[in-house]
């Protein structure tokens, strides 16, 4: 492991202080840990923010909800608020890692990991995410676990948080706080594709330290949730998954919200599916019309073809069971 320093930050801004001069934030180090013991990450100084106060979850008005950054996955999973206005995060927390991990992971953490691409991860690979202009060795390799939607030449690989899939569905920000003060950004924004940039993974500013994700007002009380499809039941990243929110009013679909993981670079958000679910009555036909629509764009690569498929019936299986709920 690369020479460290470490202290611990006593409020908000002197983390900022500490991570706008080139440190690194650490709270549950789920992921920072790892990477250091493998030589990926290397920072000379880490600051410790586990002990400020960015660990509840509050709920206001019309099913707006308010989770601070250090709150644990598993606490997330568990609050009554979470499962009874957003079953869709609930869902999505308790299908990711370990929960040993969840015990230790904070929804920060989380929504900034870093891909699990195994050539990522190999500092003997070549890989611009690690060292940009390197080249992409997955794009010729091994790469049934990458990314078909959202990749470029220079990268490929797939972003791995199941929540932050379930927050773009629901149109979820985040509260940054910086150098200069406070900012909401929306989720969707917060993550990069990697274009020709692929060491930029998100669209913090130096030093911003993520204060809650705000899940905003809705018109009204969405049906939602999360399927993951995966090589096995337990401790195991997406080949696909689809969380998806739906409201109806009148007997039409008035509100669609629809975002799969594992087959983007980013959360992605399946807007032509949405497009197709609009307006439209809820009906076994609707959802196999409209998830026929979720492939839209993809470039699939030698060995993750079969993801072209599986994300469309990963799609129709849970508008199936979401739209059984209207």
């Amino acid at each position: 492991m690369h020479p460290f320093t470490y202290h611990s930050a006593g409020t908000v801004l002197e983390a900022v202080q500490a991570a706008a001069r080139g440190a690194r934030y650490i709270a549950g180090g789920t992921t920072l840990v790892d990477l250091m013991r493998e030589t990926v990450e290397r920072p000379d100084d880490v600051v410790d923010i586990s002990s400020l106060p960015l660990n509840k979850i509050h709920t206001a008005g019309n099913g707006i909800l308010r989770i601070g950054s250090l709150v644990t996955m598993a606490e997330a999973a568990a609050h009554p608020a979470v499962r009874d206005l957003y079953p869709v995060i609930s869902q999505a927390l308790e299908a990711s890692a370990s929960a040993q991990l969840r015990n230790m992971a904070t929804i920060g953490g989380n929504l900034l990991q870093r891909t699990r691409c195994s050539y990522f991860r190999d500092v003997s690979a070549d890989c611009n995410k690690r060292r940009p202009g390197s080249g992409c060795a997955a794009r010729g390799g091994y790469n049934r676990m990458h990314a078909i939607l959202g990749t470029s030449a220079s990268c490929v690989a797939a972003h791995a948080s199941d929540l932050a899939v379930a927050l773009v569905a629901l149109d979820a920000v985040v509260r940054l706080h910086g150098k200069d003060g406070e900012r909401l950004l929306p989720l969707a924004e917060l993550l990069l594709q990697p274009g020709s940039t692929p060491h930029r993974e998100h669209a913090l500013e130096p030093g911003e330290l993520i204060m809650r994700v705000e899940v905003p007002e809705h018109p009204g009380r969405l049906a939602s949730g999360y399927l993951k499809v995966r090589d096995r039941q337990s401790y195991e990243f997406a080949l696909t998954s689809t969380a998806v929110a739906l409201h109806v009013t009148g007997g039409r679909i008035t509100t669609a919200r629809v975002a799969a993981g594992g087959v983007g670079t980013v959360p992605w958000r399946l807007k032509a599916v949405e497009d197709a679910l609009t307006g439209r009555r809820p009906s076994p036909g609707l959802w196999s019309e409209a998830a026929r629509h979720a492939t839209r764009g993809a470039r699939p690569l030698t060995h993750n073809r079969f993801k072209l498929p599986l994300l469309t019936r990963t799609v129709e299986r849970q508008l199936t069971e979401i739209g059984g709920t209207l």
